[in-house]
């Protein structure tokens, strides 16, 4: 857990010990960045916070969507990031705040076992980054979350475009035709489609919990709406490009489908004129077959007479087939 105190003087690290006595000063904020939620975070959370228990228990528990929670002197929030895995699997990557007036808390996990701890502090580091190096100077707790949050819509647009980089080599393979093993291309296509849905699920529903924040005007001061509204609008601007990239994918797949049914609609109808072209032959050689030429002397005129009827019959149908365009 770490615990940091932001003013106008920089960021400062100081001891757990401390909180009580950071968060009791008249000026500045603190910001405690917790990995994971285990029980002495969780007593923090409850004794020194004092957070609702349900709030802390969706810390500790892996939340399947986000959620936005409004108490008298804060707001509790669950979002996702996107984190690639093995096969195509897309990883919810969880990232729970608690934003008041004089703090900031970001909670992240659990953790699926195959995520790295650093891809769930990636969003954090690259803030705290900023603010080390005199980039960003947040003012507010609420200026800091937005820095927090827009660190994660711009994640997400970084996914889109990692996942549509995927997409076009796929699309080229379909256009030329050389799609290589067909099943492994099939699994390529469905994996970039899944990873395109999963980014573009989470930025539909980040949109939502920004836009049912902006209604809770008595808990966010009318100068933070501002801040808020354009989060909004940031994971609405990433749910558009994935949702257009999705359609753009789904387009590559028609295509293949289509070009997969013609190639096998063009095979069938050749099978058919092969049938229908060895169907008067072998009639007539079942009918005549046994008769004509397994006996004790074979008749040689009888046999070229049906042998010359087998093949103007099949020239027949030949022809009939080439008027009706079968090849």
């Amino acid at each position: 857990m770490d615990v940091r105190f932001v003013s106008d003087d920089g960021i400062q690290q100081h001891p757990v010990g401390e909180l009580e006595r950071l968060l009791a000063r008249d000026h500045g904020f603190v910001w405690v960045d917790i990995p994971i939620c285990d029980e002495e975070a969780a007593r923090v959370l409850s004794e020194v916070f004092g957070f609702h228990p349900l709030a802390i228990q969706a810390c500790i528990e892996r939340n399947a969507v986000p959620k936005v929670r409004a108490y008298h002197d804060h707001v509790f929030v669950v979002q996702h990031a996107p984190e690639l895995g093995e096969g195509g699997h897309v990883h919810y990557v969880e990232l729970d705040q608690f934003i008041g007036a004089r703090f900031v808390v970001t909670v992240h996990g659990p953790l699926n076992p195959a995520v790295l701890p650093e891809a769930a502090m990636r969003e954090t580091r690259a803030v705290l980054g900023r603010i080390e190096a005199g980039r960003l100077r947040p003012g507010s707790p609420a200026e800091l979350s937005y820095a927090i949050v827009s660190a994660l819509a711009q994640g997400q647009e970084a996914f889109v475009e990692t996942v549509t980089r995927q997409v076009w080599p796929l699309e080229q393979r379909v256009t030329s035709g050389h799609l290589g093993n067909p099943e492994q291309f099939l699994e390529d296509l469905f994996s970039a489609r899944h990873g395109l849905l999963a980014v573009s699920n989470m930025a539909t529903l980040g949109n939502q919990i920004y836009r049912r924040m902006s209604t809770l005007g008595r808990f966010i001061p009318a100068d933070r709406q501002p801040l808020v509204a354009d989060l909004e609008d940031q994971f609405a601007r990433v749910s558009g490009v994935a949702d257009g990239q999705v359609r753009y994918l789904e387009g590559v797949i028609d295509f293949y489908k289509a070009r997969t049914d013609t190639k096998m609609t063009i095979a069938a109808e050749r099978l058919t004129l092969i049938a229908v072209l060895t169907l008067p032959i072998t009639a007539v050689s079942s009918v005549y077959g046994m008769n004509i030429i397994v006996n004790d002397r074979t008749d040689f005129p009888h046999l070229t007479v049906v042998v010359a009827a087998m093949l103007v019959i099949s020239a027949i149908v030949l022809r009939w087939a080439k008027r009706q365009e079968w090849w």
